[in-house]
């Protein structure tokens, strides 16, 4: 009997290990999609800028921004058709402020971010009254003397038409953008547009799934090493929904294009409180935690900080982003105690 149990033991060792192997290499995998599909995405979208007279900002903020925000709807939009307001809710604020310290903190690190005077006047603000809009929508209880803090559908509409203010903003920034640029000489580029959307498409498909399987693979590594779920949520899962960003931001410091790395966390950060918090809650109400009250405040924080540092010499330096970076890990450090 006990040879039996010695070898069934053994058989499931062996599984196990095999297993580890295959999330390893997968693991591997992930991050080599996210990598080159960061690679693509930037290039094709930078030149798919340059091909329509559009500024590489404008595509920051919005071919760049919702592509590498879909993990976070889907994440969100999932969680509010399995009435888990939690996950929906603390996804898109644990988003952000991972997007506006570690990623904009890695980015400028790597390379000083330009900022575009637009961007300190109009889209960052955007950003702090997104914020402020939905501290005020949850704060029920404090504002309205009820018994829970709700999203409710209302909310939602109410969250959903700022964002078509939003994309009414981006229409005519893209007009007057476009009238600029091709007043500039520069070079036509009309007969390989096609092939970099391709890429541009191609690179985002890599990214989405390159980041599915960093995140499900280093979750099962992590809980095989004896991490407990709820830090694994907080650590690994937090980071992976926010890998598309970070990579991708990342590969734009890289080859300089500064206006798409920032582009990029300003208009993902927008995309997430407007577009999939006012999706989820119009899908079905969210009940809201009075703990996230604290979060959105100090994502409130570092937005009104990263505008800050954007006004001196209209650029985040390494400086700027290494407080960014140190603000983040004290934050996890907060959530981790607190939980």
């Amino acid at each position: 009997m006990s040879i039996i149990f010695d070898l069934v033991q053994n058989n499931i060792s062996f599984s196990l290990e095999r297993g580890n192997k295959v999330a390893y290499i997968l693991l591997i995998l992930g991050f080599v999609l996210l990598i080159k599909g960061a690679d693509l995405f930037v290039d094709g979208a930078s030149k798919i800028a340059r091909a329509f007279h559009v500024s590489p900002l404008l595509i920051g903020l919005t071919i760049v921004a919702f592509g590498t925000s879909s993990p976070e709807a889907t994440v969100s939009i999932i969680a509010a058709l399995e009435e888990n307001a939690g996950v929906a809710i603390g996804n898109v604020v644990g988003s952000n402020i991972l997007n506006i310290s570690l990623v904009v903190g890695v980015a400028a690190f790597i390379y000083p971010l330009k900022v575009e005077s637009e961007t300190i006047r109009k889209e960052i603000p955007f950003t702090l009254l997104a914020s402020v809009a939905l501290l005020i929508l949850i704060s029920d209880v404090q504002l309205q003397a009820v018994n829970e803090n709700l999203i409710t559908r209302g909310d939602g509409l109410i969250i959903l038409l700022l964002f078509s203010i939003f994309l009414y903003y981006i229409v005519e920034v893209a007009k007057n953008s476009r009238d600029k640029m091709k007043k500039e000489k520069k070079e036509q580029e009309s007969v390989s547009w096609g092939k970099y959307i391709l890429l541009t498409i191609g690179g985002l498909l890599g990214i989405i799934f390159g980041g599915e399987l960093v995140v499900r693979n280093a979750t099962d590594i992590a809980l095989s090493f004896g991490m407990s779920e709820t830090l694994v949520g907080l650590t690994i899962v937090a980071i992976g929904t926010s890998l598309p960003e970070l990579i991708t931001s990342i590969t734009a410091a890289i080859k300089k294009e500064s206006e798409i790395a920032l582009g990029n966390i300003v208009g993902s950060n927008i995309f997430n409180i407007l577009f999939v918090l006012g999706t989820t809650a119009v899908i079905h109400p969210l009940v809201v935690n009075s703990k996230i009250i604290l979060d959105i405040l100090i994502m409130i924080a570092l937005t009104g900080v990263l505008l800050i540092f954007s006004r001196t010499n209209f650029k985040v330096g390494k400086i700027e982003g290494g407080i960014l970076v140190i603000a983040y890990i004290l934050y996890m450090i907060f959530i981790i105690l607190r939980n």
